[in-house]
Order: structure tokens, then sequence, then C-alpha cells
């Protein structure tokens, strides 16, 4: 009886020992195969960050982030007066909206079925757009705000309705100098240096910026498998997403006909950044999927040509919900009212 109990604790202690060890040694491992694979953290220090932010330190200011959040939730920027860039890209919905295709003017679903990625980071991509047609966010917010399925306005409507509010003209002048043109180029770029603040550091950055426990044993077993199917391959840099690459490398995407989406001139599509994608459903250019883990496992076979197994994927997915970030503290704002030359809310 005394050497069974004897056997007995030794064996417990033993798999105790076995099932905690290797993931708590191979933490450095780990953060060094991270790296290896082109993962990075977005910056703790404030310097490091602001050079990504900010690569010029001419750009964002309080007062320009102030004005590009109002003309961010400004619905009057929309020819119908309703529609904002708040509507498709809602920061209380990860920065999107939550529906298969963007609906914009007159309530109508995008015509080639595009999805609303997130703002959310958006930052850190080398381009913007499905398409990739726009190289940082100052020239993005040009797009949807004329795109007839958007928000429909001509720049001239956008000008005059900004120009006829007394209280955004103060609010540029303050922000720029007195001498300042608001052209439809000054409006657009000003939103853009406020989604510039939009940064979400997450777990996933803090265990990569050092602090070694930030990620749970699932979350570290996940991150193993992430990198090991290759799926770091494309989602790597401190976006983990942004940049172009070929689709449909190994099999069709089972909703490729979704919409008539076809990437650019060259079939490269924009990597969407897998930060905050736990919230952020559906998924794919075309929203065609709801299921993160079903997601996971039609990447694997377009993209990569393997099969991920549910075990697999639902490694993956707990890695994934360590990139669910810490958000921006947003205040909606109060806007200024519109006067008599305020051009009226046009729904045709």
């Amino acid at each position: 009886m005394k050497h069974y109990k004897i056997l007995t604790a030794s064996l417990l202690i033993s798999s105790y020992l076995f099932a905690t060890t290797p993931i708590e040694s191979n933490t450095d491992e780990l953060f060094t195969k991270a790296k290896q694979s082109g993962m990075m953290s977005i910056p703790e220090n404030k310097t490091e960050l602001s050079k990504l932010i900010d690569p010029n330190g001419n750009m964002v200011t309080p007062e320009r982030v102030e004005l590009g959040k109002k003309l961010y939730f400004e619905p009057r920027l929309s020819k119908s007066g309703i529609i904002s860039c708040n509507t498709c890209h809602n920061l209380g919905l990860g920065g999107a909206d939550g529906v298969a295709a963007a609906v914009g003017h007159q309530w109508k679903a995008n015509p080639h079925h595009l999805n609303s990625p997130t703002v959310y980071n958006a930052v850190f991509f080398d381009k913007q757009f499905w398409d990739g047609r726009s190289h940082n966010l100052e020239d993005q917010a040009q797009g949807p705000m004329q795109a007839d399925p958007e928000m429909a306005s001509p720049k001239s409507l956008v000008i005059e309705r900004i120009n006829s509010i007394p209280e955004y003209v103060q609010a540029f002048k303050v922000a720029y100098g007195k001498d300042i043109k608001i052209d439809f180029e000054t409006i657009t770029a000003t939103i853009g240096i406020f989604e510039r603040t939009l940064v979400t550091p997450s777990s996933y950055d803090d265990f990569m910026n050092g602090k070694t426990d930030a990620l749970n044993d699932e979350q570290k077993k996940g991150l193993h498998t992430f990198i090991d199917k290759g799926c770091a391959a494309c989602h790597n840099g401190v976006a983990l997403g942004g940049t172009m690459q070929p689709f449909e490398i190994a099999a069709k995407y089972k909703f490729a006909d979704l919409g008539d989406f076809k990437g650019d001139d060259k079939g490269m599509v924009k990597t969407p950044t897998l930060r905050n994608i736990t919230e952020t459903a559906p998924y794919y250019h075309n929203g065609g999927i709801w299921s993160l883990s079903e997601a996971v496992k039609e990447m694997g076979s377009t993209q990569l040509g393997i099969e991920i197994s549910d075990k697999e994927a639902s490694e993956i997915v707990d890695f994934l919900g360590a990139l669910k970030g810490r958000k921006p503290q947003i205040v909606y704002p109060q806007l200024p009212e519109s006067t008599l030359n305020t051009p009226k809310p046009d729904f045709n």
C-alpha cells in the first residue's frame, strides 16, 4: 500500500509537470517563433507608436483629431444627411457594421456585395479598400463620401455644407490656421487624422511586448497552431493583415459568386486585419461566412491548400480572441447647428 501511494503521488506530480511545463518553458520559443514569422505588436512606447501613427510628426494634433471626430460622426456629409462614416464603420461594433454587404444611399446594399472592413487599426494597413486603391486614410476618406452606393455626395455639396456652418469654419481655423481653405481634401484628410488614433492594443500585444503571462495556455497553443498552419504568411506586421495578396491560391472560395468583386487588376485582394476579428463578423470581402471557425477552415483550403481540422480551427480561434483590443474612449460629439444656407437633405 505504501509503495502504491508513492507511485500514485509520483504519477500525479509527473502528470502535472508534463502538462504545464512545456507551455511555460516554451514561451520564449513562441515569442521568437512569432517574431520570425513577421508578426509584430503595437508598440507600448508612446514615442514609437507616434512614429507609426504620424510618421512626419506634423499631422496629428488634438484640435484636428477632435474636429475629425465630429466629421466622422457627421451625417450631413452624405447627400441624404443621414449617413456618416460611423454608419458603416461603427466604433461601437468593432469598427464595422455587422452586415454582409454595406448599406448606403437610399438604404441599398452595396451593388458589389462588399463588406465594410473595420476602421480600427487601419492606420497600420499598407493599402486601403479591398482592391488597395488608396495608400492612406486621408485619401481613402474621399472615396465613400462621393460613391453613389455609399454617401453619394459630390465634392461641391460637401464643401458647401461644411462652409455654411460657422462653428465648423472656426474649428478648421483653430486646427489649421486662419488662412486655411476648407476644401474637400482638407475635410476628408481631417477625418483620416482622427482615424489614425483608432488603435486597439490587446493581450497579444502585451505578450509580444514582454508580458509572458498575457496569453493563457489555450491562446499560446492557438498561436503555435496559427503559425504552424501558415496563417502568418499573410496575417503579419503590426496590422496582422493590411497588405495585398493573391486570393484563391489553392482552391476556389466557396462564396466566390456572392457579388462580382475580383480584386485589383492583378487579382490581388487586401488581407483583412485579424485584430478585433471576433467582433467583426461576417467575414471575407463579401461577408459570406458568419462563423469565425468556418472562416479559418475556408482560408486553409482556399489559400493554403490544406485541411484545418475542427480542433485546429478551435485552437486558432482561441488565439484570435487575444486580438480583441482595448478601444480608445470615444465620446459621441455634439455637432454644430445647420444654418439657412446649409443645403437641405436630398434623398434622390
